[in-house]
């Protein structure tokens, strides 16, 4: 008689999912968000009332908090909690101008209201990286907060920061701006108090209305910036 060996069988690593918190959204954008993020691996927890206690408590990547009543609340509620103070935010609804009221809580990034599935694909596969704490791969942050700048005849303006890297920022602004024309910018980020760094316009596109700025080099002052970014993506 002869006698067999069968190799054991073992039930594959699940891979761990990173938990978006949907905040207060409703409707078909809910089911919307819920899709996309999970055609990328994250999945989607539904928040009301309870919100800003489960945030406190919870570990979660990322939240999509909508732009309103209480917003301020979650907020605050999340940059303070030592499990969430790092995660990626996302907006929902209101202009660029109304996101940056909460720019001292570092919102990453804002979908349209109402929600359009292709439109909010292409943003959480733009973001994904970041939720996913695939940093190597990933070398800029996107992040919306105000920029101050200062041209060097001292024309001064503002623009809404995109997308920030050690290196530079993506910039979008109503204003015109030229190649390698030389500005001086200032802004805060969560944990990086107000810094000024000279920069040099590197590329523009007019029909958005978006140009690219590389810091300076010589100018140590943006050490800072590297720092706190190399901190951001420790966490």
């Amino acid at each position: 008689m002869t006698t067999s060996t069968v190799a054991p069988q073992f039930a594959p690593t699940k891979k761990a999912t990173a938990r978006v918190a949907l905040v207060d959204i409703a409707g078909a954008g809910r089911s919307i968000l819920s899709d996309c993020f999970r055609q990328f691996g994250m999945e989607t927890v539904q928040m009301s009332g309870e919100a800003a206690q489960r945030l406190k408590k919870e570990k979660f990547e990322a939240c999509v908090v909508s732009m309103g009543p209480g917003t301020k609340e979650v907020l605050e509620t999340v940059r303070t909690s030592p499990s969430n103070s790092r995660m990626v935010i996302y907006g929902l609804g209101g202009s660029i101008q109304e996101a940056m009221k909460y720019s001292k809580y570092g919102i990453n990034a804002v979908f349209n209201d109402p929600i359009e599935r292709p439109t909010a694909l292409k943003l959480v596969r733009a973001t994904q990286m970041l939720v996913h704490h695939e940093f190597r791969r990933y070398v800029r942050i996107p992040v919306i907060t105000e920029v101050s700048l200062v041209m060097s005849d001292n024309q001064r303006f503002s623009a809404s920061s995109q997308e920030i890297s050690s290196g530079g920022m993506s910039l979008k602004s109503s204003e015109e701006v030229s190649l390698s024309q030389s500005l001086e910018i200032s802004f805060a980020l969560l944990t990086l108090p107000r810094i000024w760094v000279r920069s040099t316009v590197t590329w523009r596109k007019p029909a958005s209305k978006s140009f690219g700025i590389r810091f300076d080099p010589q100018d140590e002052r943006r050490l800072r910036i590297k720092q706190w970014i190399d901190a951001y993506l420790e966490c």
